[in-house]
């Protein structure tokens, strides 16, 4: 279960870089900034494949693959946008990561 979480968790650092890595630099052309976070995520499915090929093995359904993959994908970008973007870690982000982790809850419930 804990190499299923690292490879899903290095897989998202590459993917909330692909996807949002370029807000950063807006004057290089679209297009540029498409193939850059092409590149990116190559290795973002390079590692999230396997992970979840791992965890489904290791016996996690489909559906807590998705939802702990939607919680690292939170946690990481929550990290990615304060120390990248500079942006702001408002209250209200709090309240909406505590209903998702009541999702996770629910997910896993037996």
């Amino acid at each position: 279960m804990l190499k299923t979480i690292v490879l899903l968790t290095a897989s998202n650092i590459f993917m909330t870089f692909a996807w949002y890595g370029h807000l950063k630099n807006t004057t290089i052309p679209l297009w540029k900034a498409v193939a850059i976070s092409w590149g990116i995520a190559f290795f973002e499915y390079c590692l999230m494949v396997p992970a979840n090929r791992l965890g489904y093995d290791k016996g996690f359904s489909g559906f807590q693959l998705k939802i702990t993959q939607e919680v690292i994908t939170l946690v990481v970008f929550a990290v990615f946008a304060v120390l990248y973007l500079k942006e702001p870690l408002h209250w209200k982000y709090f309240v909406s990561f505590t209903f998702i982790l009541g999702a996770v809850y629910f997910a896993f419930m037996k």
